[in-house]
């Protein structure tokens, strides 16, 4: 259960109006961003009270898709302190990658190898939520859905979501955790011959 506190009352605000002055919207859609974030902490409450990785599921995207003008990681550092710039710093991929595969590959292999328990959990959520959004979006609009994204086919993230599942696995994340993200792969990919 989530204990709301003050500091999570403020990582809720500050993250909600990041993403409204970045004008975010989820990809395609007209839903405020900051359903992302909260949906993701929702998730992570499953598995942990732990403070600092709720508050870094509301912030994981800022470092990564709000401007530094509007909220910067000093602001999240002096707001939250280091461990939680930590955890969103580990889930942020690295944009000066610029070829998808590369900069997802890139992203795994941090996942894997070097990213804190903690950012696996954040970064578990974070792909269980948008795979869930993806699922409901096909079901209403079909294989327009894989348009929004940069690699604009199914196979992609097929490819995509199965390498986030074995990093699961592979880092011994909690089983209602890694189970959802199997199951929604094959609600998507499996029951859809992809």
């Amino acid at each position: 259960m989530i204990k709301y506190t003050e500091r999570l009352d403020l990582a809720l605000r500050k993250s909600s109006r990041a993403f409204e002055q970045a004008g975010r919207y989820r990809k395609g859609t007209d839903i405020p961003y900051i359903m992302h974030p909260v949906a993701v902490m929702l998730l992570a409450s499953n598995v942990t009270d732990d403070e600092d990785i709720l508050i870094a599921c509301l912030m994981h995207d800022i470092l990564e898709d709000v401007d530094d003008e509007i909220y910067s990681e000093a602001e999240m550092l002096r707001d939250f302190g280091d461990r939680v710039v930590e955890i969103v710093k580990d889930v942020t991929k690295d944009e000066s990658i610029k070829e998808w595969h590369k900069r997802s590959q890139a992203y795994l292999n941090h996942l894997r190898y070097e990213a804190s328990e903690e950012a696996v959990i954040v970064a578990i959520c974070d792909k269980i939520h948008n795979l869930l959004s993806t699922v409901m979006d096909y079901d209403s609009v079909g294989d327009e859905v894989w348009l929004r994204f940069r690699t604009k086919n199914a196979e992609d993230q097929k490819w995509w979501y199965r390498s986030v599942l074995e990093v699961a696995k592979e880092r011994k994340i909690p089983t209602v955790l890694v189970t959802q993200l199997n199951n929604l792969i094959n609600s998507l990919f499996e029951k859809n011959n992809f």
